[in-house]
C-alpha cells in the first residue's frame, strides 16, 4: 500500500504498521482497522494522553455514547455498547470525565448485533444501528428517568413505557442530502494506487468533520423511491461534469438535496444550488420528470450564502405543485418546502394522541399552541377544543396551518405570527382569551425565559410540555415546579438508531 499516497489523499498522520490484506478505512482522525473480526484504530503517534486496556462499557451515557468507568472517573466513547470490553485512547480530559475513541474491541458484549448500513460508524447518523432495538428503546426509556431526575430535580409519577416505533427502518418522510467534493474515500479506493479522477459525493456528514461527505448508496431511512433518485442525480452529475460543492472554500454548482415522501407516496424534491446556471438546472430537472414521474412536486432554490438553509430563500416550483399532501387520523395537512412536519408519520400521530389525552379537553377550553408550526396540534385539537390559538414566528408556516384548518373544515383555529416570548401578555390574553390549556412544542434549545416567566403569570390549568430534548425540557419544568406538578411523562421514539427520544410531560397547576 503506498501510504505517502493516502497521507496525500486523506490528509491524515497514520502508523503504516499491519498486513495490506487488512481492511482499512478512516475514522475520525485515525485509521479503523478490520483485521480477523478484531476492530483497531491505529493512532497518532505521540499522543498525550493516556491509553487505556481492558475496560468494560457499562452503560448508555449522553449523545448516544457508551461510558465506562476507569479509576472513578467516568469516560465516554463512541460506536460501543454495554458489555464490550475494549481497548481506549482517551482524546479529552476534564475535571469530571474523560473522551475517548475506540482502539479494538477484545469481547464483544452479547447484545450487540451487526449494522444493517454498510456507512455504519463513519455516516453521522444511526449511531446505534449496533444495539438491536428493543435495547434502544430500554436506553432512551432510561435517558428520559436519567435527565428529568438529574436535572430536574422535581417530583413525577412514574415515567410510562416508552411507545416504539412500528418500523425500525425506513421510517422518515424527509431526508437531506449534501453534495460535496469532498467525498469521503473507501476501503478499496484507499488500498489502491489509482489516481482519483474526481472525489464527488451526495451523501451525509462524516461523524465530527463538516466538509467530508460518505457517499451514500443506500440509505435505510427512507423508503424508495428516495435511493433510486439520488443516485440517478449523481450519475446524470457526474455524466455531466457538474461541479460538486467546496464546503470550506464555497464554490461549485450542486449543493443540497431534500426529499420528501408523503405517508400517501406523494414525492417533493427540492435541489439547492449555489449559482444561476438557467440551462443546466434545467436540462437536470427535465431529466428528473422524465425519469420519475412519480414526482409530484419538483422546486428548486439558488442558494449563494455561507449557510445551507432555504428557510430564506425563494423557491421555485419547476414541475407540478408547490406542496404535498400528508393525512393523519383523518385531517389533511399541505407541507410545503418550508413546511415542519414530523418526520416519522406513523409515530406522529402516536404522539399526538397522547397530547390529546394529557390536554384532557372537554370542549369547553381555550387551548394556546406555541411552537405551533403549520398547525398539525392545533388542528389536531381543535375538534376537542372551544378554541385553539396556535403562535409561530415562521410566515410560511402560519400560512400553511391557516390552509390546514381550511383545508379540513375547521373554524375554530386562529393563527398568529409573532416571537413566542413576546407572546403571553395582558393585551394577547385579553384579545384571544384566557388560556386554559397550554401546549408546548419549542425546538431542542427549550422555552426561553421570559416564557416562562409568561406560564407563570398566566396560570393555565394544564401544561402539555413536548419536547425532543428531555435535558432542556428538565431544566425549563423545573422553573414552573414551584406552580406545577408533574402528573404524567410520556417518552416517544420518532427516531430509531439513534439516542434522540421525544417527550411529552402534562403539567397541572397546584391547587
Amino acid at each position: 500500500m503506498n501510504f505517502d499516497k493516502f497521507r496525500q489523499t486523506s490528509g491524515l498522520s497514520i502508523n503504516p504498521k499491519g498486513s495490506e490484506k487488512d481492511s482499512k478505512s478512516i475514522w475520525g482522525e485515525n485509521v479503523l482497522l478490520l483485521h480477523n473480526n478484531s476492530i483497531q484504530i491505529i493512532l497518532r503517534k505521540r499522543n498525550k494522553y493516556p491509553f487505556l486496556e481492558d475496560v468494560q462499557i457499562t452503560a448508555i451515557g449522553s449523545e448516544g455514547k457508551a461510558l465506562a468507568r476507569v479509576n472513578d472517573r467516568v469516560v465516554f466513547v463512541p460506536l460501543v455498547v454495554p458489555g464490550d470490553i475494549v481497548d481506549l485512547q482517551v482524546i479529552r480530559i476534564r475535571k469530571s470525565f474523560m473522551e475517548a475513541k475506540l482502539v479494538k474491541i477484545k469481547q464483544y458484549s452479547p447484545i450487540r448485533q451487526e449494522a444493517v448500513c454498510k456507512h455504519f460508524g463513519v455516516c453521522g447518523g444511526c449511531k446505534w444501528q449496533m444495539l438491536p432495538y428493543p435495547e434502544q428503546l430500554k436506553f432512551k426509556q432510561q435517558q428520559v428517568f436519567d435527565q428529568l431526575t438529574r436535572i430536574g430535580k422535581f417530583e413525577m409519577p412514574p415515567v410510562r413505557e416508552i411507545l416504539g416505533s412500528e418500523h425500525s427502518e425506513f421510517y422518515r418522510n424527509k431526508l437531506e442530502f449534501t453534495f460535496s467534493n469532498k467525498r469521503w474515500l473507501t476501503e478499496g479506493e484507499i488500498q489502491t494506487e489509482r489516481e482519483y479522477e474526481h472525489r464527488n459525493a451526495i451523501g451525509f456528514h462524516v461523524y465530527g468533520l463538516f466538509d467530508k461527505v460518505v457517499d451514500i448508496q443506500k440509505c435505510w431511512l427512507q423508503a424508495d423511491p428516495s435511493n433510486k433518485i439520488r443516485n440517478r442525480i449523481r450519475e446524470y452529475a457526474l455524466s455531466q461534469h457538474l461541479e460538486f460543492f467546496d464546503i470550506r472554500d464555497q464554490k461549485g454548482l450542486l449543493r443540497n438535496l431534500i426529499i420528501r415522501i408523503s405517508s400517501g407516496g406523494e414525492i417533493m424534491i427540492i435541489l439547492s444550488f449555489f449559482r444561476d446556471e438557467k440551462h443546466v438546472i434545467n436540462d437536470l430537472l427535465s431529466m428528473l420528470t422524465e425519469e420519475f414521474p412519480e414526482i409530484s412536486s419538483l422546486q428548486y432554490v439558488i442558494n449563494d450564502k455561507a449557510n445551507a438553509t432555504i428557510l430564506d430563500q425563494e423557491i421555485k416550483v419547476f414541475h407540478g405543485k408547490d406542496h404535498i399532501m400528508e393525512e393523519m387520523a383523518g385531517l389533511k395537512f399541505k407541507v410545503g418546502p418550508k413546511s415542519f412536519y414530523q418526520t416519522n408519520s406513523d409515530q406522529a400521530e402516536k404522539l399526538y394522541a397522547c397530547v390529546a389525552e394529557f390536554a384532557q379537553l372537554t370542549g369547553n377550553e381555550t387551548v394556546y399552541d406555541l411552537y405551533t408550526g403549520t398547525g398539525t396540534i392545533a388542528n389536531f385539537l381543535a375538534g376537542k377544543a372551544k378554541k385553539v390559538v396556535g403562535v409561530e414566528y415562521v410566515p410560511e408556516a402560519i400560512e400553511d396551518a391557516n390552509e390546514n384548518s381550511n383545508l379540513n373544515g375547521i373554524d375554530n383555529t386562529e393563527f398568529e405570527l409573532a416571537d413566542i416570548k413576546d407572546v403571553l401578555t395582558p393585551f394577547f390574553i385579553e384579545s384571544k382569551g384566557k388560556p386554559d390549556v397550554i401546549i408546548l412544542d419549542p425546538p431542542r434549545a427549550g422555552v426561553h425565559e421570559k416564557v416562562i416567566a409568561g406560564l407563570l403569570e398566566t396560570e393555565p390549568a394544564r401544561i402539555v410540555y413536548v419536547s425532543c430534548n428531555p435535558g432542556t425540557q428538565a431544566r425549563d419544568v423545573s422553573l414552573l415546579a414551584h406552580k406545577y406538578e408533574v402528573t404524567a411523562v410520556q417518552p416517544v421514539d420518532m427516531f430509531p438508531h439513534t439516542q434522540h427520544v421525544e417527550n411529552i410531560i402534562q403539567l397541572r397547576r397546584k391547587t
